[in-house]
């Protein structure tokens, strides 16, 4: 009776070590969102790619962490910062963010636009009053456009409806990033439509975490591996192979 009590509290113990080993291995599986904007994060044919969808994973990867990477749109992975259910993302700061996120490690600046059709330059913010933006739903591109209620904004899913809202005379302009709207509208073949930009703003994405991940302490870690990255030209690969892609005169 002895020897049969303890095999089953051996056989106990066993089950446990196995659940909490299979406990531990799962949280070292960081879960990543990354910005649906492309050439940053895009679903091609069913797949994730991008250009910060890539480099998140190269991240984690020289880092020596498993991860899990999902496009999703800027106000859920917002919202998931601050609930904890996403660990990290690569995107501006935003002070609603502010009590929430570390920033581990700043990317090149990007410069934030205002284009409108051929023929149509905006001299100023100013010049904007009056007109409608596409502006993409959950995004900041600019403090003071945003606080200035006779400019009118309407959000979009992504930087290519806002293209073509342009197009058909919906919208007056576009905000956003050059490089994402120039990339939608060499897509869809519009690129000869467009306006010459105002830049409104330059903002730098982060690699930012959140506060609620059980990887905040390992923050110096990633911050390694992306200047490891940074150093051997990854990000330049990157972008020099999302840029062809995007052109259609290269394909």
């Amino acid at each position: 009776m002895k020897t049969r009590y303890q095999a089953f509290i051996v056989l106990t113990l066993l089950c446990f070590c196995q659940q909490s080993s299979a406990h531990r291995e799962d949280e070292r599986i960081v879960q990543i969102s990354t910005i649906a904007i492309t050439p940053y994060g895009f679903d091609k044919n069913s797949a994730p790619a991008g250009i910060y969808y890539d480099l998140a994973n190269l991240i984690l990867n020289e880092a020596g962490f498993r991860s899990e990477n999902h496009i999703a749109p800027y106000a859920r992975i917002i919202h998931e910062l601050k609930t904890g259910q996403t660990d990290l993302t690569i995107m501006f700061k935003y002070q609603e963010l502010a009590d929430h996120v570390i920033y581990i490690a700043p990317l090149p600046t990007l410069k934030n636009v205002v284009i409108g059709l051929e023929g149509i330059q905006f001299a100023s913010i100013s010049a904007l009053q009056g007109k409608t933006l596409a502006y993409l739903r959950g995004a900041s591109f600019s403090a003071t456009i945003d606080s200035d209620p006779l400019i009118k904004k309407h959000r979009t899913t992504d930087i290519r409806q806002g293209i073509e809202m342009l197009v058909r005379g919906r919208v007056d302009a576009v905000i956003g990033p050059m490089e994402p709207i120039l990339s939608a509208a060499a897509v869809l073949g519009k690129m000869h439509l467009l306006g010459e930009p105002l830049v409104v703003s330059e903002r730098t994405p982060w690699l930012q975490i959140s506060r609620k991940s059980v990887f905040r302490l390992f923050t110096e870690e990633f911050a390694t591996a992306f200047n490891t990255l940074l150093k051997r030209g990854e990000l330049q690969i990157l972008q020099q192979i999302y840029a062809a892609k995007n052109n259609p005169i290269a394909q």
